[in-house]
């Protein structure tokens, strides 16, 4: 262990908080890709904990804990800033799958399936389950904003400005309402996979379905709440999607006007859901 510079009182922090350690590691591992080296993350991780423990000022009114960790979450974001993880390949083959759904979805009228997209790429379907598999575990890390434990706690950045936190918390309401107007079924995937962090085999088995069917329902929602936030702000970024007035467009359309519908309700009554349990 890292020299504490003999102060006890520093050294009963770091040992008694090594815990907390293991647990923000193994909440950091569900969310990356598996070739992520856990011991990397740990070893940064207690690191930041033995430098938290000597720069700990008990003055400052804030429970250790929670000071140290912010700084053990910086660090292992760091950490993982510093490893490669989506690889270049990684994310040409997302952009390559991007352009091909959309092609295929403008063609079919319909959301195309993951055998359908791995056919005219030429890959396995395996194989463009497992890409993207490794984007949206990228992803998470913006996602898991809309929970207690927000992506601005990660992030060492200068404060933000009123209007910068303004329009930050209109996003992540936004999220939350498009979220809690999924389809039922987008709706399990994208709360059990992200945020519950259950493992895709068993999802498709409480649904009934191949876990080939739960990624592509998977990359289905998060275009819908891609689509949903910029409907509601940046209206010029959405991209049309089938035969115009066809049934992909008209339940797209539907969708975007049920969020718009429960955003202005909760306008009117003065609620915000800033959380999923709200959007449940």
């Amino acid at each position: 262990m890292t020299d504490h510079n003999g102060d006890p009182r520093a050294e009963g922090l770091v040992t008694s908080n090594m815990p907390l350690v293991g647990h923000i590691v193994r909440e950091t591992m569900g969310r990356v890709p598996s070739h992520v080296n856990r011991d990397d993350l740990t070893s940064a991780g207690l690191t930041a904990l033995v430098q938290a423990a000597q720069a700990y000022d008990p003055e400052r009114g804030v429970p250790f804990e929670r000071y140290a960790a912010t700084r053990i979450r910086g660090a292992i974001l760091d950490e993982l800033r510093s490893v490669d993880w989506a690889s270049r390949s990684v994310r040409r083959r997302a952009r390559d799958l991007e352009e091909t759904r959309t092609r295929l979805s403008n063609a079919l009228g319909r959301t195309p399936t993951v055998a359908e997209v791995a056919s005219a790429l030429g890959m396995s379907v395996d194989e463009v389950v497992a890409n993207d598999d490794d984007v949206n575990r990228a992803q998470v890390l913006s996602l898991q904003g809309t929970t207690s434990s927000s992506l601005d706690e990660l992030l060492p950045t200068r404060a933000p400005s009123p209007e910068e936190l303004i329009e930050h918390q209109e996003k992540l309401t936004y999220l939350v309402e498009a979220i809690a107007e999924l389809p039922e079924r987008l709706r399990i995937v994208v709360q059990d996979y992200f945020f519950a962090e259950r493992p895709m085999a068993d999802i498709a088995a409480e649904l009934g379905v191949t876990d080939s069917r739960i990624s592509q329902m998977r990359a289905e929602a998060l275009v819908l709440l891609r689509d949903a936030l910029n409907h509601a702000l940046e209206p010029s970024l959405v991209q049309p999607v089938g035969k115009p007035g066809g049934c992909a467009s008209r339940r797209r359309e539907a969708y975007f006007a049920a969020v718009a519908a429960r955003h202005a309700d909760a306008a009117r009554r003065g609620m915000r859901p800033t959380s999923l349990d709200a959007a449940g």
